[in-house]
């Protein structure tokens, strides 16, 4: 029951964030709604199983605490670890599930869900070139959009990928916009980095406030099949993270002196560290998130115990301290995806940890009746 509250709960906010409006300008048709609702359920599932399950462990312990039942249980000769063990059994099978919905599912829900608002809104994303996609199917080009509302784009790079399939030029620009000229697309750059590599090996930089660069019309929507890096499955991050560390390689060449070497092979390093940690943090994101049930129950089973209340609105003030603890990492993960140097990916899974060693140490204390 709590994970079917808490699954409508945050599906209304989608709904009224989305789909409301379609809805309202009749753009979007009742059969429409509900096949975005659909989509939307494994999306929001993986977040509703775990706060379900720790909303209930609060509620049923806490119960079975107040009415002395745990008292009666041991005095029975039964062990507060033989009691709970089927339900951290059920955790951990339901950490399966999310995994599963995480990786693989929701991706797939997410991306048909957001051509289904797409097709009901009539929206065309400017030039082909959709948000948070590295992709090489334009040729001898590679792209990144971080923000594209159909013209304007934000945080732009662009890598150039010579005849031997490696980086020997990137571009990033502060914003851009998409223009069409005579049938020929054109993406216009401002106040951009560039970084070319020599003959010699090394790697020049400068800096200009305008940019240009021409998209062939059966080039510029070569991307459009291609799913954003954070609704990607499992699979597919893990074939782009290998075409990101393939473009990234050093090629190999003749005469180069080894000072020249290493400094060419630093700096080429330090460009696959900018665009490989975002596919990481969406692959640890994937993973660390599916462990939550457990975590979760973990926490909840000696905290009502503990709590010993009758209150249900105490135990769900409670959940609610507690999601909002474990997702505020998740947050602050993500904000941190261009920063390769703080390893943001790893944020993910702290609270893990962090929920799993106070769960166990406070249920090793409650069993021991300390």
């Amino acid at each position: 029951m709590t994970v079917a509250v808490f699954t409508f709960v945050l599906l209304l906010g989608n709904v009224l964030n989305e789909i409301l409006a379609l809805m309202v300008s009749g753009q979007a048709t009742l059969g429409g709604l509900a096949g975005a609702i659909g989509l939307l359920v494994p999306f929001v599932l993986v977040f509703a199983l775990p706060m379900g399950m720790l909303t209930a462990a609060l509620l049923v312990f806490g119960r079975f605490s107040a009415d002395q039942e745990l008292t009666a249980v041991r005095a029975s000769g039964i062990s507060l670890v033989a009691l709970i063990t089927p339900i951290l059994l059920l955790s951990l099978l339901l950490c399966g599930v999310s995994a599963w919905i995480n990786m693989d599912v929701a991706p797939r829900c997410r991306v048909a869900y957001k051509q289904l608002i797409a097709q009901m809104s009539a929206k065309v994303t400017g030039a082909g070139l959709p948000e948070e996609v590295y992709d090489k199917d334009v040729p001898h080009y590679m792209f990144y959009i971080g923000r594209n509302d159909g013209k304007l784009l934000k945080n732009v790079t662009i890598c150039h990928i010579d005849k031997n399939d490696s980086i020997d030029s990137k571009i990033d620009a502060e914003s851009g916009e998409i223009v069409h000229t005579n049938g020929t697309v054109y993406v216009n750059l401002y106040n951009l980095i560039s970084w070319d590599r020599m003959d010699s090996g090394s790697w020049r930089q400068g800096t200009n406030s305008f940019g240009q660069l021409e998209l062939k019309p059966n080039e510029s929507h070569a991307l459009d099949d291609k799913p954003q890096v954070s609704d990607m499955t499992f699979r597919q991050l893990q074939e782009q993270l290998r075409e990101l560390n393939r473009a990234f390689s050093l090629p190999h060449q003749a005469n180069v002196k080894p000072a020249d070497l290493h400094k060419e092979l630093r700096q080429l390093n330090e460009m696959k560290k900018d665009v490989t940690t975002v596919v990481l943090v969406q692959m640890h994101r994937q993973v660390a998130c599916a462990f939550a049930c457990f975590g979760f129950t973990l926490v909840g089973i000696p905290l009502g115990i503990r709590a010993h209340r009758r209150e249900t609105n105490i135990g769900i003030v409670m959940a609610l301290i507690l999601v909002l603890i474990y997702y505020s990492f998740m947050i602050i993960a993500q904000s941190l995806q261009t920063h390769p140097e703080l390893t943001p990916y790893l944020i993910f899974w702290l609270p893990n940890f962090l929920f799993q060693i106070v769960g166990a140490a406070m249920l090793w204390r409650v069993n021991k009746g300390v």
